[in-house]
C-alpha cells in the first residue's frame, strides 16, 4: 500500500478544520472565505460604490431601444471597441429583429399607445434596413 502512494506522483491532504465528534469548527463556520482574500473585498467594495444613477429605468421603451439599438450594431453601424472597422453580422441582425416581433405579438393589447407606436415603428424601420442590407 505505501508503494501505491509513492506511484501515484501526488499527495491528498485535507486541510478541514474539524473539532471534536466530526464536527466543523467553530473558527470554520465563522469565516467566510470573502473577508481571508483582499481581491475579493476590493472587488466586493468597486461593486458596491458603482453608480447606479448613471443607467436610465428599467422600462418596457429602453428594453425595445436597448434591442433596436443591438440589431443596429449587428447591421454594422458602430465601430467595434478597438476602434477598427464595423462588421456585419445580418444572421444576428434578424434574430434581433425576430425577437421583438414576438415581443410585439405576446403584448399585443398590453401596451400603452406610445409603447405600441415604438415597437411597431422600431420593427418597421429595422425590417426595412434588413431588407435593403440582404438584398
Amino acid at each position: 500500500m505505501a508503494e501505491e502512494k509513492k506511484d501515484s506522483g501526488f499527495v491528498v491532504k485535507d486541510k478541514r478544520i474539524f473539532a471534536e465528534g466530526n464536527e466543523v469548527s467553530e473558527k470554520e463556520k465563522t469565516t467566510p472565505i470573502a473577508e481571508e482574500d483582499p481581491k475579493i473585498q476590493e472587488n466586493i467594495q468597486s461593486r458596491n460604490t458603482s453608480d447606479d444613477s448613471n443607467y436610465p429605468p428599467i422600462n418596457f421603451t429602453n428594453f425595445v431601444l436597448s434591442l433596436s439599438t443591438s440589431a443596429l450594431f449587428h447591421f454594422g453601424d458602430f465601430s467595434n471597441e478597438t476602434g477598427g472597422p464595423a462588421q456585419k453580422n445580418l444572421s444576428a441582425a434578424k434574430q434581433t429583429i425576430d425577437i421583438l416581433d414576438m415581443l410585439n405579438e405576446k403584448t399585443q393589447g398590453n401596451l400603452s399607445e406610445q409603447e405600441n407606436n415604438l415597437i411597431r415603428g422600431v420593427l418597421y424601420e429595422l425590417k426595412l434596413r434588413y431588407v435593403k442590407e440582404n438584398g
